[in-house]
């Protein structure tokens, strides 16, 4: 959701044709025409804002690209727009109490305002890569930081393996970092899992955010298998997004989340989640993707 690197020169280019070209779509009542709010200069790529149908939206680089980054509806803004946010917060009836939460890759802001909202006496570390990200998600998505809503500027990977190296732990790690193309790809290997493994807490979560049509699809389930063995594949359809819920531990059985659910359901209603439809989701992996290659580092020794 957050990372696609640019150079400075093509930035400065970049950001003046956005403009040029942009200025063109800005639109009076009609809700159907994209109106751009802003567009905030990056040493990665612009992060743009625009509102349309009634949303508030970023995107990279332009408002029409392969998929909005973050939107939320101005007339209820605590709704989740997107399938995978409900799909990820969904996670919840896995694991209904977390007291420690971190999130790599901001966007918006959605998931930590959200979680902030349902869990206010947990602490949520969420980690941006870009400063232009959280200055948009601040200035223009309503995120705010505070003592249980903390935020990291730097790379997710290193946040972890220093988290790990210092012994702290979470008891639930969200993984949600995409650039216009596809997850970064420090982030998708079996070493980065093992980091991630180390830091959970007994009985804790990872929560991945993925593509159903990725061509590492089978690749990206054979990692997460060899470092966590069978987890949880929630879908939103055939096409868009997949959520992965693995656990350092053993995974509840569908009567602990029904009874879950069950007790989040009202919790959950506002943001647009239907906490018992949402157990019919949560489908356990056990295999089918043997004979796929685990995704691993890139070795620079010549090997």
């Amino acid at each position: 959701m957050k990372l696609l690197r640019s150079r400075a020169a093509f930035l400065l280019l970049a950001v003046s044709a956005l403009v040029l070209v942009l200025t063109g779509q800005r639109a009076g009542s009609d809700t159907s025409e994209a109106r751009l709010l802003h567009i905030e200069p990056s040493e990665f790529a612009p992060v743009v804002v625009f509102e349309q149908y009634g949303e508030r939206c970023m995107n990279f680089t332009e408002i029409e690209s392969s998929g909005q980054q973050t939107c939320f509806q101005l007339d209820d803004p605590d709704k989740m727009v997107f399938a995978y946010t409900r799909l990820m917060a969904s996670a919840l009836l896995a694991k209904p109490d977390p007291a420690s939460v971190l999130i790599i890759g901001l966007g918006g802001g959605t998931l930590p305002v959200a979680l902030h909202k349902l869990l206010p006496e947990a602490v949520i570390d969420t980690v941006e890569l870009d400063p232009a990200v959280l200055r948009v998600a601040q200035r223009f998505f309503g995120y705010e930081t505070g003592p249980r809503q903390r935020v990291h500027v730097e790379d997710g990977r290193a946040f972890v393996e220093r988290a790990g190296r210092e012994g702290r732990r979470y008891d639930m790690v969200m993984l949600d970092a995409f650039g216009v193309d596809y997850i970064p790809a420090h982030l998708l290997t079996l070493e980065f899992l093992r980091h991630v493994r180390s830091i959970l807490a007994p009985g804790g979560l990872v929560v991945a955010n993925s593509f159903t049509r990725s061509r590492m699809y089978e690749r990206e389930s054979a990692t997460y298998a060899a470092v966590f063995g069978e987890f949880f594949n929630l879908r939103s359809g055939l096409g868009g997004n997949r959520v992965i819920i693995a656990s350092a531990g053993s995974l509840p059985d569908e009567t602990l989340l029904q009874r879950n659910a069950a007790m989040l359901a009202e919790r959950l209603k506002p943001f647009g989640i239907d906490a018992e439809g949402a157990v019919s989701r949560f489908s356990i992996v056990r295999g089918g993707h043997e004979d796929a290659e685990v995704l691993r580092d890139e070795r620079d020794d010549g090997k």
